[in-house]
């Protein structure tokens, strides 16, 4: 296989590296919070939602470049995570499988409204994989004042999130980044550094994980330029390999636990 060295082109990465910073900046933390919940797969059914939102806003012929469509994913991603801060507190014992089955319904959701639509698997890839080497530094500007917003709620409320609070930080989050990089870089975003850090505490763990999400982006990056790859797929698959590296890492004493 021929590297494509022409293809690392600061114009194109450069955005793109700077998008999967945006993206770290509020799924790191909200990555622990996950995990920490045992609820591994609410980040996909919020995106999948929030991608609903985008494709019913295009079924009803909302210009897929404006405010239009951004609101109509935050509102169905709202509406999803009211859902299930409810069923949080009704049925917290099954809030598992719910959330896997809103999962499923929001995915055959956007099947069916995408049934008759002749660019309807083009809709579908870019939903899933996302089009990040396509975002300009203009469309970064909405989610990076998004992501400054909900990460100073975090450090006000000292990262302490419950009902509500989790469930729409959490929708709000996921609908700027759904739209940057796609469901599975969203999925792989928050839980890879988390799961490679999660024998780790305190600014250690915190470091670690950005480090491992930082790292996994711009490998990715150069290697689908390189190699003529898809994007959001190969970064997948260096947030893995780097997230595994992570494990080999000596612990460090953790520098908050020093008196």
């Amino acid at each position: 296989m021929t590297l494509n060295w022409e293809a690392l082109e600061l114009s194109i990465l450069g955005p793109a590296c700077v998008a999967g910073l945006v993206v770290l900046a509020t799924h790191v933390p909200l990555g622990r919070q996950v995990l920490s919940r045992g609820i591994i797969f609410i980040d996909l059914a919020i995106a999948q939602i929030a991608g609903v939102g985008v494709i019913l806003a295009q079924w009803l012929g909302i210009d897929e470049h404006g405010l239009g469509v951004q609101f109509a994913a935050a509102g169905a991603a709202l509406l999803g995570a009211g859902l299930l801060a409810w069923t949080d507190r009704r049925w917290p014992q099954y809030q598992e499988p719910l959330i896997g089955s809103l999962f499923v319904l929001a995915a055959t959701g956007g099947l069916l409204l995408l049934a008759n639509n002749p660019q309807g698997g083009e809709h579908l890839k870019d939903l899933l994989v996302g089009q990040i080497l396509w975002v300009s530094y203009a469309d970064l500007v909405p989610a990076a004042v998004l992501s400054a917003v909900l990460l100073g709620v975090l450090v006000v409320r000292r990262g302490q999130l419950r009902g509500p609070w989790f469930y729409g930080l959490f929708a709000l989050a996921i609908t700027a980044s759904v739209q940057l990089v796609g469901v599975y870089l969203v999925f792989a975003s928050l839980i890879l550094p988390a799961l490679a850090t999660v024998r780790r505490q305190g600014v250690s763990q915190t470091v670690l994980a950005y480090l491992v999400g930082t790292a996994g982006y711009v490998f990715g990056l150069l290697l689908s330029a390189l190699f003529d790859l898809p994007s959001g797929a190969m970064i997948v698959w260096t947030l893995a390999a780097c997230a595994l590296l992570a494990q080999l890492l000596p612990k460090a004493p953790d520098a908050s636990a020093v008196p």
